[in-house]
């Protein structure tokens, strides 16, 4: 089991920064890739940027040159630091882990773009 805890979700004006965290315990060896998806108000789910174990980054192509994931292995954790936030990146953000085939998700954060 992976357990995964998210902060640093909050309010935020139009071309502000949130830094968002997802800390990893439990059985986190063999974990292939981190990363955050995030579910608009009334939409679905959908996959905002992931890092692999190799360190590898995808981004989806509304986020990229804004946000970036980055890792401290150090301290088992994920971080998207997210700049230049626009009203549409308004959602629930969550991270997930992909282990073994399995996705683990944390609870979810909100962020809400608005002034």
């Amino acid at each position: 089991q992976v357990q995964l805890v998210e902060s640093g979700g909050g309010l935020v004006q139009p071309g502000g920064s949130l830094r968002l965290s997802c800390a990893a315990s439990g059985s986190i060896f063999s974990i292939a890739a981190m990363g955050w998806y995030r579910q608009p108000p009334g939409k679905q789910r959908e996959l905002v940027a992931r890092i692999t174990s190799g360190g590898s980054t995808n981004y989806a192509d509304s986020v990229k040159g804004r946000f970036t994931i980055s890792r401290d292995n150090g301290k088992n954790t994920v971080y998207l630091q997210m700049n230049g936030l626009k009203p549409e990146d308004t959602a629930v953000y969550y991270c997930y882990a992909l282990k073994l085939g399995l996705t683990y998700w944390g609870q979810g954060t909100q962020v809400t773009v608005s002034s």
